[in-house]
């Protein structure tokens, strides 16, 4: 084991070991490879290239070494090309503030079975007259930024539920193609981060609807992650053999769920 891989349980390391491919023996040489790789996009600037960094999007791409590396570079691309989306990248944001309040993105206190944050949007909970979509994106890459620095997390992932309980028309129509083009860039495309599974649920019928028509442009790997469920509720139903979600990490949930959230980032 190398000092990379200090924060890994040994049930991690193994883990790490057969799904990922991580060999202890050769994690220098393999984050070299991707690092000797950056010379051959000039037109992007890597601002951080050191070995920890770059260790998390080899997890996130299974030590596949070009894929890995063109996971970093969309990281940085997505960042250059977005510049207003990054300016004010803190907490302390008034808009970002606004939504780590309102719960985007929550955080359950127990991991699952499999080691995986639960990561939980109550989408009605946006108000729309303080802050932005583009706020609630940035709030859950904020998140997603701090909780990625867990090398645990690294190898075992997220699970993300979206419940949209009273989420009204009004509110789905901000959801223009622009905007989820926004969102499925920068976390399908540009995070290095693994999801097990998105849950849809509680969903109104035009959420379905736009689901159906988003669902050709998500990545057949992510397509089948994602799990629909009409007005079904994680929190009080068992959870199927099909879903990647513990029923027993949900089922200490009660009516009164949105309390059991943690906080993600110190709002001070």
């Amino acid at each position: 084991m190398t000092h990379l891989q200090a924060g890994l349980s040994p049930e991690t390391l193994e883990k790490a070991r057969l799904e990922l491919n991580e060999n202890p023996d050769t994690l220098h040489q393999d984050i070299q490879e991707v690092r000797d790789m950056v010379i051959t996009r000039p037109d992007i600037g890597f601002l951080r290239t050191d070995d920890a960094f770059i260790l998390r999007f080899l997890r996130a791409r299974k030590f596949h070494h070009f894929e890995a590396f063109r996971l970093l570079a969309q990281y940085f691309e997505y960042r250059q090309q977005n510049l207003d989306m990054f300016k004010s990248f803190k907490a302390t944001d008034p808009g970002i503030k606004q939504a780590l309040k309102d719960g985007f993105p929550g955080g359950l206190a127990n991991l699952d079975h499999y080691g995986r944050k639960i990561l939980v949007l109550f989408a009605a909970n946006w108000d729309q007259s303080r802050y932005t979509l583009v706020d609630i994106l940035r709030a859950i890459l904020l998140s997603l930024e701090a909780m990625i620095e867990d090398p645990e997390l690294q190898v075992n992932g997220f699970v993300l539920i979206i419940d949209w309980s009273n989420f009204t028309f009004k509110q789905a129509s901000k959801l223009t193609p622009s905007m989820l083009r926004l969102a499925i860039e920068g976390l399908q495309d540009s995070f290095p981060a693994r999801f097990g599974g998105i849950h849809f649920v509680n969903q109104p019928w035009y959420i379905h609807a736009l689901y159906t028509v988003i669902r050709p442009f998500l990545k057949e790997k992510t397509r089948k992650r994602v799990f629909v469920s009409l007005f079904f509720n994680p929190f009080s139903s068992p959870i199927q053999s099909q879903s990647v979600v513990d029923p027993t990490v949900l089922k200490r949930m009660d009516k009164n769920e949105e309390e059991n959230m943690q906080p993600l980032l110190s709002l001070d």
